[in-house]
């Protein structure tokens, strides 16, 4: 197995290497300008000055909350030059949600567009919040120099729902960055001759880290798109020859649905790797954007804690078996075991335990979590996998009680803490349902108060005034009560056969 070990490496020092060669190259197309590798480090420094005014130095935390920009990007490589701890902010959450990302983390400042100005202002103090137009308004004062920040240092925390309800922050240190890079560009072959097209938001890591800096980290280029459409991702693909695209099974739906409608084509010639994660990939998807685009998808397996788990390594010869979901990627240790703790033998389901050249260095405040999380260096994934005999893994099953709609993690348990705060609810229950386009969506059971009057719309707005859109039930079954099981619990199952049942009209 290869040793992703950094030597004494930071971000910014991949960064570096793979611009000095190379300064005059495009590194980032944005909404038609283009920005090269010595303006990309000119930009860091300038991000690298306003940081110093605001007092933000080695160990200091700051977030950043938007639409997706060239800046995003300026400040997770100006936060690893200086020692300071960048946290992406999912831009589709409420004010609430800000308030506590940016609270727990301890962040000083909220960077902000004006996408999310209201919701900005609303969740944090005014003298807390610099405009993101503010981040390259001072000249840089460094020279384009090696960092010395510690590999082991803290670099990223970045929120994730948690299966109690609660968010889960994942603190990540620059060596995982770093070796998350290294195994990546291996398993894909991702180099300078690439174009990675990058629609994903930046608050996740899936865009900000698999997407876009891989694709810097080898000196290729990256084409940032502000956000998801599926006119402005097809289109780009072809403009800008993309060879390497990310996205989560409903965009690749989204894009589908889009031609089909339009009886459209793109030219996707190109583009030799469409990765599909975040979400279980539905063959049915995957076989018709074959027949669509004569491309096809290909599957990856990652988590917000640990990167890269499995994936289909781009120079493999073997065809890549119907349902797997691919081998263990460069770095990564696995291992599935029963519910007694002993390993599972081939084609045996168990669930999945996992180390990756990226893992969390811990849950942030969260030492509990962190140990119930991690066993002898290994995160426990809640999902239940098996391996063939030749090496290919295939998710068959999901312990943990997360619903994944568009790639989003839902926590049962927040949506179901705020529908009962509505003084009208008794009870709920929250479950997930397989849906076309995205994947799986919540379908809320409700019990209500006696005597009270509640319809589902009012319910519904009530809810997407507290949480983020991509949370809330668009389904609401109001019960007389819930089953229980034989715990006294509610028993979901029987819930989750109900909500199918009625969605398909039997």
């Amino acid at each position: 197995m290869e040793n992703f070990e950094s030597q004494k490496a930071s971000v910014y020092n991949v960064l570096l290497r793979a611009a000095r060669d190379r300064m005059d190259k495009v590194a980032i197309v944005y909404e038609d300008s283009e920005i090269t590798y010595a303006a990309l480090l000119e930009k860091i420094e300038r991000v690298i000055a306003r940081l110093r005014s605001l007092n933000i130095r080695r160990g200091d935390v700051f977030a950043v909350y938007g639409q997706n920009h060239p800046e995003q990007l300026f400040c997770y490589y100006a936060a690893s030059k200086t020692g300071a701890v960048f946290v992406p902010v999912n831009p589709n959450l409420t004010a609430a949600e800000v308030a506590y990302n940016f609270d727990h983390s301890g962040a000083k400042v909220l960077f902000y567009d004006d996408h999310v100005a209201d919701t900005a202002r609303e969740a944090v103090a005014a003298d807390k919040l610099v405009h993101i137009s503010e981040l390259t308004s001072l000249p840089g004062e460094g020279e384009h120099v090696a960092a010395v920040a510690s590999p082991d240092a803290d670099f990223i925390i970045t929120y994730s729902s948690g299966t109690t309800g609660n968010q889960k922050a994942v603190v990540l240190d620059q060596r995982a960055q770093t070796d998350v890079a290294s195994s990546l560009a291996r398993m894909w072959g991702i180099s300078e001759t690439d174009t990675t097209l990058v629609a994903l938001p930046l608050g996740y890591l899936f865009g900000v880290s698999t997407a876009a800096a891989t694709g810097l980290s080898v000196g290729g280029t990256v084409v940032l798109l502000r956000r998801f459409h599926p006119r402005d991702v097809l289109e780009a693909l072809a403009r800008y020859s993309v060879s390497v695209y990310h996205g989560v099974p409903t965009m690749f739906s989204m894009m589908m649905e889009y031609c089909e409608q339009r009886n459209l084509s793109f030219d996707l010639s190109h583009t030799r790797l469409l990765i599909c994660s975040g979400a279980p990939l539905p063959d049915e998807v995957a076989e018709r954007f074959v027949a669509r685009f004569g491309k096809p998808l290909q599957n990856y397996y990652a988590l917000t804690e640990v990167t890269p788990v499995f994936g289909r390594y781009y120079d493999d010869p073997v065809e890549l078996p119907r349902g797997a979901i691919g081998k263990a990627a460069p770095g990564a240790v696995i291992k599935v075991l029963d519910a007694d703790g002993a390993e599972c033998g081939t084609d045996e389901p168990g669930e999945a335990f996992v180390r990756g050249a990226a893992t969390l260095k811990r849950y942030a405040k969260d030492p509990e979590l962190t140990a119930a999380t991690l066993r002898d260096g290994l995160f426990r994934t809640g999902d239940l996998v098996s391996r063939d005999s030749n090496g290919f893994y295939y998710i068959v099953g999901r312990i943990k009680d997360i619903i994944i709609r568009g790639g989003h993690n839902i926590s049962p348990a927040e949506v179901e803490k705020t529908i009962v705060s509505h003084p009208a609810v008794q009870d709920v229950a929250v479950v997930g349902v397989a849906d076309g386009i995205f994947g799986e969506v919540p379908v809320a059971f409700v019990v209500p108060r006696a005597n009270s009057k509640l319809s589902p719309d009012e319910l519904i707005s009530f809810v997407e005034e507290r949480i983020a859109d991509f949370k809330v039930p668009r389904t609401i079954h109001f019960e007389n009560e819930l089953p229980q099981g034989k715990t006294g619990k509610t028993d979901k199952k029987a819930l989750k056969t109900l909500a199918e049942r009625r969605a398909s009209g039997t």
